[in-house]
């Protein structure tokens, strides 16, 4: 899964970047300090891969991953070349969901390149500046393809549909409301991999006083929260000044550091649990004596496709899959009381994977 994070400048984009990724982006209080973008891989923390590999005694343990590229803050007109201008937009076309880092907190200290602090203002914002650059990319395909379309049925009614998009886009109208049911068009949609067409979940940054009670008396939050469910987005409560605090600790003091703030889980397994949510996915596992591993696909992915994303060998030799659910296996105490007490199923090609579904594929090529 990658994320791409978008945001203003000094919303605490780069901040948050720095605690999920520990990867050091320079965070500091003026706009543009990640000008060149950020790449962090980060794992998905998941305790069922320990449990697995201590019953296994695994050589090695594999989590799923969560990929973040951090952009250089947007500001009003980026589109056309004010502050560092969209050219770094390019880098999140290919993510599969956006990190809308939102401020919804005061301070004089730092500060906001509008001079004031307005969420629904600032999504106003960043939202035009992604139809901006998704109407460049469709103006690029009418450019290349119009001459052709004259001769063309083909050309001539892609031609036609992009106009309708760029239109659409025109009136401030983001891509994923457009609406199409002919199955031609969706595809030139997914070709064009346009960035307001994406899913979105809003990162509300807030003060550390806000934090415990998941920012129930925040205002400016509960605007963004009101927004958010309008268009069928995720929303999560987050205090990136203090992520990065948690970022430095070890998982016991982790722990601890969260409980003093009332807290029951830190602003990565929010983002990570909005994210599966928004996306639709899942994570079956593997497990054995060489490693415990998690695996992340869609849901209703079957059998055959889930054994896809281990190898192609084993989904174009699919015979079965030998599936415990991760509950009833920890309950038994092993794969082979597990066995005995008949809840490892031997499951065929229609097998929809259910979450924490514990894997062994049977293949032959």
């Amino acid at each position: 899964m990658k994320l791409g994070i978008v945001g203003l400048p000094n919303v605490g984009k780069s901040t948050l970047f720095n605690s999920l990724t520990k990867a050091g982006a320079e965070s500091a209080n003026y706009p543009f300090c990640t000008i060149d973008p950020n790449i962090g891989v980060v794992a998905v923390p998941d305790e069922r891969l320990d449990v697995l590999t201590k019953m296994h005694n695994s050589a090695k343990t594999i989590p799923a991953v969560i990929e973040f590229v951090d952009i250089a803050g947007l500001v009003k007109g980026a589109s056309k070349g004010e502050g560092l201008g969209n050219q770094f937009l390019s880098n999140i076309r290919e993510v599969d969901a956006i990190v809308h880092v939102v401020r919804c907190f005061e301070d004089g200290n730092i500060v906001h390149v509008d001079g004031s602090i307005n969420p629904l203002r600032d999504i106003e914002t960043i939202n035009l500046e992604l139809i901006f650059s998704d109407i460049e990319i469709i103006e690029r395909r009418i450019s290349k393809i119009s001459r052709g379309a004259n001769n063309d049925k083909k050309l001539a009614a892609e031609l036609e549909f992009y106009k309708r998009l760029k239109e659409f886009l025109e009136q401030g109208k983001l891509a994923k409301n457009f609406e199409t049911d002919d199955e031609d068009e969706l595809a030139l949609m997914a070709e064009c991999n346009l960035l307001t067409g994406k899913p979105v979940i809003y990162a509300a940054n807030v003060s550390e006083d806000d934090l415990a009670d998941d920012a129930a008396g925040n205002d400016m939050v509960s605007k963004v929260r009101e927004y958010a469910k309008e268009e069928g987005s995720e929303v999560f409560v987050i205090c990136a000044q203090i992520e990065q605090e948690i970022a430095e600790l070890d998982d016991d003091e982790r722990k601890m550091f969260l409980e003093d703030l009332g807290l029951s889980e830190s602003g990565l397994d929010k983002l990570i649990a909005a994210s599966y949510r928004l996306l639709g996915l899942i994570s079956f596992l593997t497990s054995g004596e060489t490693e415990t591993r998690a695996w992340t696909i869609k849901e209703g992915t079957k059998a055959p496709q889930a054994a896809g994303k281990i190898h192609s060998d084993f989904e174009r030799g699919f015979i079965r899959a030998e599936v415990v659910a991760y509950d009833d296996l920890i309950a038994a105490g092993s794969m082979v009381a597990a066995k005995e007490k008949g809840q490892v199923r031997s499951e065929g090609k229609e097998y929809v994977m259910k979450d924490g579904d514990v894997v062994l594929f049977r293949f032959n090529v």
